[in-house]
C-alpha cells in the first residue's frame, strides 16, 4: 500500500463506503441501512483503508462465529486498484478471524471476476464449489475456502 492504512470502520465512514459499493457493485450493491446493520452486528467486523487525507479508498467485512468465518465483502475504489489495498484488507480480515478463534474462512466471488479469484488463490484460498445463479442478475458464485487461516506471502 502506498500511504493507506487499515482501521476499524466507523459509522461516519458509511457514506464513503456506500459510494464505493455502488461504484464497484452497481447491480447488487448494499444499501446504507445494510451497512448500518452489518456494522452493529457483534459477529461482524468491518475495516476501511484510508489514504493520507483520511478518505476511504477500500473496505472489507468479516463474519466470525468460531470456528467458522466468512468474508462478507471487500472492495477498493477503481482508481486505487493494483496497490495491494484489497490484499491488505483481506489479510486484516483473516487476522480478525484468527483473533476471534476461527480456523477457516469462506467467501463467495462472482465466477467472472478473474482478478478477485486470482487474488484469493494467491492468498491460499481454494475453490470448493459453485453456487449457480447466486447473484440477482443470475451470475454464478465460486465458493472459496482458506484453511488453516494463514495468508500466503
Amino acid at each position: 500500500m502506498m500511504g493507506e492504512r487499515i482501521r476499524a470502520m466507523k459509522w461516519w465512514d458509511i457514506p464513503q463506503v456506500h459510494d464505493i459499493e455502488v461504484e464497484c457493485f452497481p447491480d447488487d450493491s448494499w444499501s446504507i441501512d445494510q451497512f448500518w446493520r452489518e456494522l452493529a452486528g457483534s459477529t461482524r467486523e468491518y475495516l476501511v483503508a484510508v489514504d493520507e487525507d483520511h478518505a476511504v479508498v477500500g473496505y472489507a467485512g468479516v463474519f466470525v462465529l468460531a470456528p467458522d468465518s466468512d468474508l462478507q465483502t471487500v472492495a477498493v475504489r477503481p482508481d486505487r486498484r493494483g496497490r495491494r489495498i484489497g490484499r491488505e484488507l483481506l489479510d486484516a480480515c483473516v487476522q480478525v478471524a484468527k483473533r476471534r478463534d476461527a480456523t477457516s474462512m469462506m467467501l463467495e466471488v462472482r465466477s467472472t471476476n478473474e482478478d478477485a479469484i486470482g487474488m484469493y488463490e494467491g492468498l491460499g484460498f481454494h475453490a470448493i464449489a459453485t453456487r449457480s445463479r447466486y447473484y440477482p442478475d443470475g451470475g454464478d458464485a465460486v465458493i472459496m475456502r482458506l484453511r488453516p487461516l494463514e495468508v500466503s506471502p
